[in-house]
């Protein structure tokens, strides 16, 4: 499991930063959505360039899991990085509150993420999959996997 930071003594000065581990294709799928949606509001770096200016941080620790750096020198770990992240797009989705406001959903989400990063490689294939190659224009194949699901339950039910 990744390890949560809750301050940094090595700020960024303009922006918030995030970290992410730039030699996995998941984890730049996902960036670069993030980037078309905040725009220029937050700095994308990879852990390859930026770790050393980060003492405070182990490698190890950026290895694991995405780090959101504000510039008051917050940081938000894993699943909370992308949360935090949507709180600087037009749309405030909730989930940066429920991260710190419900235990099951902070458990759930820790797990999840923990589990997907383990096994970045199968759901990077998945992601492609369900949204499309174009992470800027995500395409809801996921939708029509599931008609073509619930047509062929719906053919077992009405003839077995």
């Amino acid at each position: 499991m990744f390890q949560k930071f809750d301050k940094t003594k090595y700020p960024p000065s303009e922006k918030p930063m995030m970290v992410w581990d730039g030699e996995c294709g998941f984890c730049k799928y996902w960036v670069t959505r993030w980037h078309s949606l905040t725009g220029n509001s937050i700095v994308y770096k990879t852990y390859q360039e930026v770790a050393q200016q980060y003492q405070d941080i182990p490698l190890k620790e950026f290895k694991k899991a995405s780090r959101l750096i504000e510039t008051n020198g917050a940081i938000y770990s894993g699943p909370d990085s992308a949360y935090r992240s949507y709180t600087y797009t037009k749309k405030n989705h909730p989930w940066h509150q429920w991260y710190h406001k419900y235990d099951w959903f902070t458990a759930l989400s820790d797990h999840g993420y923990n589990y997907i990063a383990k096994n970045r490689g199968f759901f990077f294939k998945l992601t492609k999959a369900f949204f499309g190659t174009n992470p800027k224009r995500l395409q809801p194949y996921w939708v029509i996997y599931l008609i073509l699901f619930l047509a062929v339950f719906y053919v077992l039910l009405k003839f077995l």
